[in-house]
């Protein structure tokens, strides 16, 4: 896994949900609309690695999928290119048996240099007033005002 951010989707067998997680150098951080999630991973070989994870509740909502709102959950998984799966307990909820899948984003794409578009249309726009920018005046309706 590179660092970066990654779009989560987690799951029990009480309810699902998804998140952003960023990992950076061995931290994980990252939330949802109710949630965030801090905690660490490392790695065991190329492919397999260890992660410990937390929750905590910063706005009121659904109850999390384990049914609590602050755990710490043990997991162990593999990266296979831009995607990771693990899955662990939480402490809190020993016998809840937690999923993740872990799917890259891209990285914003610069942007792009604006210098060399840049239209002057002082020159193009109309010197005097046109029908377009007169203020209209509309003869009276006829028809009597809604109630």
């Amino acid at each position: 896994m590179r660092d970066g951010k990654y779009a989560a989707w987690f799951r029990t067998p009480r309810a699902e949900g998804t998140g952003v997680v960023h990992l950076a150098e061995g931290r994980i951080s990252g939330s949802d609309s109710f949630f965030t999630y801090g905690g660490s991973y490392r790695f065991d070989d190329e492919q397999r690695f260890t992660a410990v994870l937390t929750t905590r509740r910063y706005a009121d909502g659904p109850p999390t999928v384990f049914g609590l709102d602050e755990v710490q959950v043990n997991l162990s998984g593999v990266c296979n290119g831009a995607m990771a799966t693990c899955s662990g307990t939480a402490r809190e909820a020993p016998d809840v048996m937690f999923e993740v899948t872990l799917i890259y984003s891209q990285e914003d794409a610069p942007a792009v240099e604006a210098r060399g578009a840049v239209v002057k249309l002082n020159d193009k726009l109309p010197k005097g007033l046109d029908s377009r920018s007169r203020p209209r005046h509309f003869p009276p309706s006829s028809r009597p005002p809604a109630s």
